[in-house]
């Protein structure tokens, strides 16, 4: 079992691990083993989150999750399938994590009077600085 967070967890079943031919360091051992690691986990369909759960992990990770709601992780940092595999899942945690988030709502706030004050002299100031210079006469 992976734990997500406080009282969501999801069985190892739900994942699938894919393994192919990675770079990254590992020297003459990277042109014979697979070591990459893919973590293909099908969100969509995950019978350890509620519809709500699901709508906002899909909705968080768009851009990292297929048509059918599969997100995928590659992992091929490591020399070993064994760290590159903890690896990827523990970054998919992190992900399910983030996206699970409630984002706090954004409060309106007003441009505090003296701010714009300021910004108005400041402007004046530059204007009048400018007007200066353009109004100055070369003729002796």
């Amino acid at each position: 079992m992976i734990k997500i967070s406080r009282g969501i967890f999801i069985s190892e079943d739900e994942l699938v691990f894919k393994f192919s031919r990675g770079g990254g360091p590992g020297g003459q051992n990277v042109n014979k083993v697979n070591t990459r690691v893919t973590v293909l986990f099908d969100a969509a369909n995950s019978r350890s989150f509620s519809d709500a759960q699901k709508e906002r992990i899909l909705k968080g990770l768009a851009s990292r999750a297929e048509k059918d709601g599969v997100i995928r992780v590659v992992s091929q940092r490591c020399r070993t399938q064994k760290a590159n595999r903890e690896a990827a899942v523990e970054r998919l945690e992190e992900l399910l994590r983030e996206a699970l988030k409630k984002k706090a709502a954004r409060k309106k706030t007003k441009v505090p009077e003296a701010a714009k004050r300021k910004r108005l002299e400041r402007k004046k100031r530059r204007g009048f600085l400018k007007k200066q210079r353009a109004e100055r006469s070369f003729e002796s």
